[in-house]
């Protein structure tokens, strides 16, 4: 089964003025999706956010949000810089693949060398 982990790629501090305790002190986060396998590591161009007053505690969610934030917001957007979508595998993942070729290869050698002594 694959983990998802939200990997952060940027934080801001906003001086938006938070809609429910009034206060301006807000932190914008924006994450990125790293999905792990036993077999692979993948790097997902989803990108997600979050912003959460330090005062109060609360998510903002973008219903609440003013077009002051959402400015704000556009703006840091822009700015921040995701890694690159990729898939990379693991060493597990090149190992049974070894195995399977000299597996393969046994049995070829085997079945080839059954059907000489019988001629």
């Amino acid at each position: 089964m694959a983990k998802e982990k939200l990997v952060v790629i940027s934080t801001s501090d906003l001086t938006n003025n938070c809609p429910k305790c009034f206060n301006q002190e807000l932190k914008l986060t924006f994450y990125q999706k790293h999905t792990y396998g036993a077999l692979y590591h993948k790097i997902t161009g989803e990108i997600t956010q979050a912003i959460t007053c330090n005062t109060c505690k609360s998510t903002i969610y973008p219903v609440d949000w003013t077009d002051d934030i959402e400015r704000v917001f556009e703006y840091y957007k822009k700015a921040i810089s995701p890694e690159k979508k990729s898939l990379k595998y693991t060493s597990l993942f090149y190992g049974l693949i070894l195995f399977f070729i000299v597996a393969i290869s046994i049995l070829i050698y085997l079945g080839f060398f059954s059907n000489l002594k019988t001629i």
